[in-house]
């Protein structure tokens, strides 16, 4: 098996990832979180989103918290764009990278934003040309590219569907997300297959939830198929709405340790990282959501 030798990881904590925390967290603790995260060796860091107050709350200092980061060379810093409206406002923050979305559900996305998949990414038209006439690089997550909590099991097919989509308004890389996290290892190639038809390997991510524990398992399926580029969130950091009880995202931890653990390099600094979700997770008032990290950290405990 020829696994990638390296591999480039997303951290979404500070803003997927934090943008369902019921306790406000201050924008002091978001910048020192990004700090923390670029500080372990993350090279691309998805820090908030500018997305109206009134639907996430939790993004309301978004300018505040992109002017306050210390920016590091070589470390690209991305933003969630929703619309025109939120791309204006991200800009004059300078971004590296905005990001768009949209389902590979046609139920989902009619009950969440009352309109077809077509319809979704073709409001993402004039962000993605702004955005590319600004410099600024454009990614596009494809939410519910495994299954659905309305329609159940997704058709590989309705993955491909919308990374065309995303690629004719000129989105240069897409992530196939397990947005529920039901997602198995054949499932989540065939998801990945039905990307890699229309983006080349460079440019199609994983992002998996861990709901069911399959999380690394999809992973370690991903870099079958030589993906390497992946989403993660420190400590596990965000909720599954859909499914009562779920972590949701993938700690970026644990996929650090199994990526080290295979000989693949990161970048990252393993015991800067733990830190840093000890750290964000001691603000939440819990332990973090990741074995490797609470492993790791009684570990350091044991005299």
């Amino acid at each position: 098996m020829n696994f990638p030798s390296q591999v480039s990881i997303v951290d979404v904590g500070p803003r997927d990832g934090l943008q369902n925390e019921k306790l406000q967290v201050p924008a002091a603790v978001k910048i020192e979180l990004v700090h923390r995260l670029q500080d372990a060796g993350l090279r691309e860091i998805e820090v908030t989103s500018f997305v109206s107050p009134k639907w996430v709350p939790q993004m309301s200092d978004n300018a505040e918290v992109m002017a306050g980061v210390q920016r590091k060379a070589g470390v690209r810093y991305s933003v969630l764009t929703p619309n025109m409206q939120g791309f204006e406002a991200a800009a004059l923050s300078r971004p590296h990278e905005v990001v768009v979305f949209g389902a590979a559900s046609e139920a989902f996305s009619r009950k969440n934003i009352n309109c077809s998949i077509e319809e979704s990414i073709e409001r993402f038209r004039p962000v993605a040309a702004a955005a590319r006439a600004a410099g600024m690089a454009v990614r596009g997550a494809i939410s519910c590219a495994v299954g659905c909590p309305y329609e159940g099991d997704i058709a590989p097919e309705r993955v491909a569907l919308v990374a065309r989509l995303m690629r004719d308004i000129g989105v240069q890389h897409v992530g196939v997300a397990d947005t529920i996290g039901v997602g198995t290892p054949l499932k989540v190639q065939r998801a990945l297959d039905a990307a890699l038809r229309v983006f080349p390997l460079e440019a199609v991510s994983g992002h998996f939830h861990d709901t069911y524990g399959m999380a690394l398992a999809n992973t370690l399926a991903s870099l079958e198929l030589g993906i390497w580029h992946f989403d993660a969130s420190v400590a596990g950091l965000g909720g599954c709405p859909y499914a009562r009880g779920a972590t949701g995202n993938v700690a970026t931890e644990d996929v650090v340790y199994l990526l080290h653990g295979m000989g693949i390099d990161t970048g990252i600094d393993l015991d800067k990282l733990v830190d840093a979700g000890a750290f964000i997770s001691q603000f939440l008032g819990r332990k973090p959501h990741s074995r490797a990290a609470n492993a790791l950290l009684a570990k350091r405990e044991t005299p």
